[in-house]
């Protein structure tokens, strides 16, 4: 509502009546039309009478004005409103400054459904699930992409994003085989005739992440070699940075340090050349964990450091536990017990049990931790856990590790029998995570 002169209380609707005739010229007996009597105009001027729907639209179309604009003084019709509120709520989450906005989005969610406002709907319900997204409530955000997409064509190569994050939530919340089958679905889209080719690389990148997550890294490593093969005549930087990327990612799950490492650092230089702060941030994140399975120790401490201060004091809920974990790690090297354990167990407390994968990493590293501090039993459960969780995700080498961590501990105390059980056990998840079609050198 449009406020009086001055900036002062909000003006009536007799107000911007009275001061629209003005300003045109106009006396009471001139604005009158059949219907509308110079007197019924009065009496609203004056504030004692409430005009009819009827009677603001005749009004309005003599002050060349919307009968909307005369009863709120907006100029933009209910559509548009609901608009400029979507922009800015989403404006917030893009800012940090969330709080309060999930009430919003659901009252506009609300008022949009109520009006047939599908467009308005289905953009708010995105931003409600980046909100699920970022605090880690994986499922809760596929739910409501989910009930977003359930009327709308499937039309990937137009809705990138909202088809990626419904993927990304699938794979947190430890459905890989959703997200493999709808990245299947949106890159054979992709790839159709005239389609742009950045988006087929994209969706090929996004695949192989899910594929990589369900424990298929020969196929994963496929499909990347297949985009890299589209993409040889293409400049575009950020189509070569996620090229890049997954072959890093993939090699440091196949155990393939030095691949992954020279992968991520070309990674690193293409985003250094850009203002991508957010996935130069999440390059050193990768090359963190990649450095610390060389035992390089000062290597992951110094990407971390970038990382953090490139992300801020508020980073996303899957970057600080990603972060937390090999802070957790490094305390171990570092023979920091009590450290190693609060973070690991700070960990749990963020994921809770909406990520699976996420929850068996932070697991092996409380294992780690409590068998540095000599709290055998409790590191002998933490690493049980962690390796069922991370086996029925495909987390192959993790679960390896897992293992490995575990058999140590068990000889350490004296169990060489359960030690060797878990080493064999170790032994076939290790081949699991080297096939021997995905160990060629690129």
């Amino acid at each position: 509502m449009s406020t009086g002169p001055g900036g002062g209380a909000p003006e009536t609707i007799g107000q911007r009546l009275k001061r629209l005739r003005l300003e045109q010229g106009l006396s009471q007996r001139e604005l009158a039309s059949p219907g509308v009597s110079y007197a019924y105009i009065s009496r609203i001027e004056a504030g004692t009478r409430q005009p009819s729907v009827k009677a603001l639209r005749r009004l309005g179309a003599k002050l060349g004005v919307s009968a909307e604009y005369l009863e709120t003084g907006s100029m933009l019709d209910p559509a548009e409103r609901r608009e400029l509120r979507l922009a800015d709520l989403e404006l917030a989450i893009r800012l940090g400054e969330s709080e309060g906005v999930e009430e919003r989005l659901r009252e506009l969610v609300d008022e949009a459904l109520a009006a047939g406002d599908g467009a308005c709907a289905l953009r708010a319900r995105v931003a409600l699930a980046s909100l699920a997204v970022e605090s880690g409530a994986f499922g809760h955000a596929a739910t409501l992409l989910e009930a977003a997409l359930a009327d709308e064509p499937f039309v990937p190569v137009d809705r990138f994003d909202i088809y990626a994050q419904l993927g990304r939530a699938y794979a947190g919340s430890g459905r890989a085989d959703q997200a493999v089958e709808l990245f299947e679905r949106c890159l054979a889209e992709a790839e159709t005739p005239g389609a742009d080719a950045a988006t087929s690389v994209r969706y090929a990148t996004l695949l192989s992440y899910a594929l990589s997550d369900a424990g298929d890294l020969a196929r994963a490593e496929r499909v990347v070699q297949d985009a890299l093969d589209r993409a040889q005549e293409t400049e575009d930087p950020y189509m070569r940075v996620r090229l890049y990327w997954s072959m890093a990612r993939l090699a440091h799950q196949e155990g393939r340090a030095s691949v992954a490492l020279t992968n991520v650092r070309k990674a690193i230089a293409l985003l250094q050349a850009t203002d991508d702060s957010f996935h130069l941030a999440r390059a050193h994140i990768l090359a963190a964990g990649i450095t610390l399975t060389r035992d390089d120790v000062d290597g992951c401490e110094r990407h971390l450091d970038h990382a953090e201060q490139l992300l801020g004091p508020h980073p996303a809920m899957e970057d600080a536990v990603e972060i937390k974990i090999l802070r957790s790690r490094l305390a171990v090297r570092h023979g920091n017990a009590a450290e190693a354990v609060a973070l690991a167990r700070e960990t749990l407390g963020l994921v809770g049990d909406e990520s699976p994968a996420d929850e068996g990493l932070a697991l092996s590293a409380l294992g780690d931790g409590l068998a540095l501090a000599g709290e055998h039993s409790g590191a002998d459960e933490a690493y049980r856990r962690a390796a069922d969780l991370l086996e029925a995700q495909g987390r192959w080498r993790d679960a390896t590790q897992a293992c490995r961590s575990w058999a140590q501990m068990l000889r350490t105390t004296g169990h060489e029998e359960q030690a060797l059980d878990v080493l064999d056990r170790a032994t076939e998840l290790g081949l699991r995570a080297a096939p021997t079609d995905a160990r060629s050198e690129r």
